[in-house]
C-alpha cells in the first residue's frame, strides 16, 4: 500500500509538471510510463530488502514452533539490524536441530535397551492405567500392547504390583492370574515420572531367584557343616563302644558262665550278663545302636556333598556319547533314546554324567514302580520320578490310569545357545512338586534328600538349569536339564 500510494502521488506530480509545461499528450504519456517503470523497479527492490527477510524469519520460525528444523534464512549477515536477527535464528535453528537428533537417539537408545531387557517393565498413568510395557513384561505377564495398552491394572490382574511396597519380593505363590509363569520370584522396584505434565508410575521387576536360591543354598551349607561335625564327632564313640559292648555281651548271652580271667579284670571292668531275655535284649539293643549309628553316619556323609561339591572342571563333551553311555548302564528297563544333535556341552563330564545317571534310574524306578501300583491297585502312595525328594502321587491316580508297560524315553534338543536333554516317564506324575529341590525332604525309605538339590546345584554351576513338571500328553512327569553348548561359548 505505502509504494501504491507514493507512485500514484509521484505519478500526478509529474503529469501536472509535464502539464505544465505543455508537453503534447504523447510524449507525456511515454514520459509517465516509463517514470511508472522505474516506480516499480525501485519498490520491488524496497520490497525485496525489507518485506522479504521479515517474512523469511516468520517462515522459519513457524517451522521451528512445528518442530520443523530444516528451514533457514538467506542473506544472513551482520550489516544490518535484520542480518543479525536471522543469524541468530538460524543459530536457534541449529541449535534445536541438535539437540532434537539427541533426544531422538537417547529415546531409541532407551527403548533398546528396554527391549532388551530381561526384567519385565511396566508403566501406569495416574488412573492404574498401562501406558508402557516391554517385551520381557508381554511374555511373564501374557500381554499384548495392541490389546492390553490402555486398559487398567485391575482387568490385566496386576494390581498387586501397584498394592506392593518397593523394594519388596513378589513371591511364586502370589495370586497373579496374568503371569504366564510364576516360578520365579520377583523384586518390585517403583518409580514415578511424569509425561506431558502426567504424573506415571513405573515398575520394574527383576528376577531374584537365583540370588535368594543362592542364599538358600549357603545357609544350607553352613547348617549342615556344623551339623555335620557335631552328630560325627558323637556318632563315632558311640558307634565304638556300642560294638565293644556287643562283643563282650555276646559270650555272656550264649550260655558262657566261666568267670573273667584275672587278665581281663586288670585291662578293664566285665560286666556280667546272665543268659535269657537280659542278654538277647541287650544284644538286640546294641545291635540297633550300632545300624542305626552307622546308618546317620552315611546319611550325614551324604550331605556333606552338599557343601563340599567341587566347581565343574569344563570340558568338551560330545552329546550323542553321552548319552549312550548313560542308557548303557541301566539294565532293569529299555531306556530308548531318541533324536540327539550332533554336538559337544561344555559341562564337567564326571559331575553332567553322574546326575543324568541318578535322573534316569530315578525314572526308571519311578515307571516300573508306578506300573506296579497301577496292576495291583495298592492304596499306598506310589512315588513320583524323582519320589527321593518329592511327595507321591495320591493312589487315586495311579488307579485311574490304564494297565501299560514301563516306558521311560531320554532325547535331546537344541534350544539357542543351550541343548535340552529330556528324560521322560509313564510313572504316576509329581503330586506336590513344591517340595522338589528342598534338601532333607524325601518320601523314600532309603532316600536321603540330597538327589535333586545336588542335582540343580550341578545344573546351575555350569550355567544350566533343571526343570521337573508332569508331562501333558499323558501320566508321567518330564525331567529337562539345560547344558551350555560348547560352540556357543567365547
Amino acid at each position: 500500500m505505502f509504494s501504491t500510494l507514493t507512485a500514484i502521488a509521484v505519478l500526478g506530480l509529474a503529469a501536472a509538471v509535464l502539464a505544465l509545461l505543455h508537453i503534447s499528450t504523447g510524449p507525456l504519456l511515454v514520459t509517465l510510463g516509463i517514470l511508472l517503470i522505474a516506480l516499480v523497479l525501485i519498490f520491488a527492490t524496497f520490497i525485496e530488502d525489507a518485506i522479504r527477510p521479515v517474512q523469511t524469519l516468520a517462515n522459519v520460525v513457524a517451522a521451528l514452533r512445528e518442530e520443523d528444523y530444516s528451514f533457514r534464512a538467506r542473506n544472513a549477515g551482520r550489516d544490518d539490524s535484520l542480518g543479525q536477527l536471522a543469524l541468530e535464528i538460524n543459530a536457534l535453528a541449529d541449535t534445536l536441530q541438535t539437540q532434537r537428533v539427541g533426544a531422538l537417539e537417547a529415546v531409541a537408545l532407551l527403548r533398546r535397551v528396554i527391549a532388551e531387557m530381561d526384567a519385565p517393565v511396566l508403566a501406569f498413568d495416574q488412573e492404574s492405567r498401562l501406558r508402557l510395557l516391554n517385551p520381557a513384561a508381554e511374555r511373564v505377564f501374557g500381554l499384548l500392547p495392541a490389546r492390553d495398552l490402555g486398559r487398567s491394572a485391575t482387568d490385566l490382574k496386576l494390581q498387586p504390583l501397584l498394592d506392593r511396597p518397593t523394594e519388596t519380593v513378589l513371591s511364586a505363590d502370589l495370586p497373579l492370574a496374568g503371569a504366564s509363569d510364576k516360578s520365579p520370584r520377583w523384586l518390585i522396584r517403583r518409580g514415578s515420572f511424569r509425561q506431558r505434565g502426567v504424573p506415571h508410575t513405573l515398575i520394574v521387576l527383576s528376577d531374584v531367584s537365583a540370588a535368594l536360591r543362592e542364599e538358600e543354598r549357603l545357609a544350607w551349607r553352613r547348617l549342615i557343616r556344623v551339623i555335620g561335625h557335631e552328630i560325627s564327632n558323637s556318632l563315632t564313640p558311640i558307634k565304638s563302644i556300642a560294638g565293644s559292648l556287643r562283643s563282650r555281651l555276646l559270650p555272656r548271652s550264649n550260655g558262657d558262665e566261666s568267670p573273667p580271667s584275672a587278665a581281663s579284670q586288670d585291662q578293664s571292668p566285665v560286666w556280667t550278663v546272665s543268659p535269657g531275655m537280659l542278654g538277647r535284649d541287650l544284644n538286640r539293643g546294641l545291635s540297633v545302636i550300632e545300624n542305626r549309628a552307622d546308618s546317620l553316619n552315611r546319611f550325614v556323609q551324604a550331605y556333606r556333598q552338599l557343601a563340599q561339591l567341587p566347581a565343574p572342571v569344563l570340558k568338551h563333551v560330545p552329546l550323542v556319547p553321552l548319552l549312550e553311555r548313560v542308557v548303557s548302564l541301566e539294565i532293569r528297563l529299555d531306556v530308548r533314546v531318541l533324536a540327539a544333535p550332533d554336538v559337544d556341552l561344555l559341562a564337567d563330564p564326571d559331575q553332567i554324567e553322574q546326575l543324568l545317571i541318578n535322573l534316569v534310574r530315578n525314572a526308571v524306578e519311578a515307571a516300573t514302580l508306578g506300573m506296579e501300583e497301577t496292576s495291583s491297585g495298592a492304596e499306598e502312595d506310589a512315588p513320583s520320578l524323582f519320589a527321593a525328594e518329592s511327595e507321591a502321587a495320591p493312589a487315586v491316580a495311579v488307579q485311574a490310569a490304564p494297565q501299560r508297560m514301563p516306558q521311560v524315553t531320554l532325547r535331546a534338543v537344541l534350544d539357542g545357545e543351550l541343548a535340552a536333554i529330556q528324560i521322560e516317564d509313564n510313572g504316576p506324575g509329581l503330586a506336590n512338586p513344591d517340595n522338589l529341590f528342598v534338601p532333607l525332604y524325601t518320601t523314600k525309605k532309603s532316600g536321603s534328600g540330597v538327589g535333586l538339590a545336588l542335582a540343580r546345584q550341578i545344573v546351575e554351576a555350569h550355567g544350566g538349569a533343571i526343570t521337573l513338571r508332569n508331562r501333558a500328553d499323558g501320566p508321567g512327569c518330564l525331567a529337562e536339564v539345560r547344558i551350555p553348548i560348547a560352540q556357543a561359548m567365547p
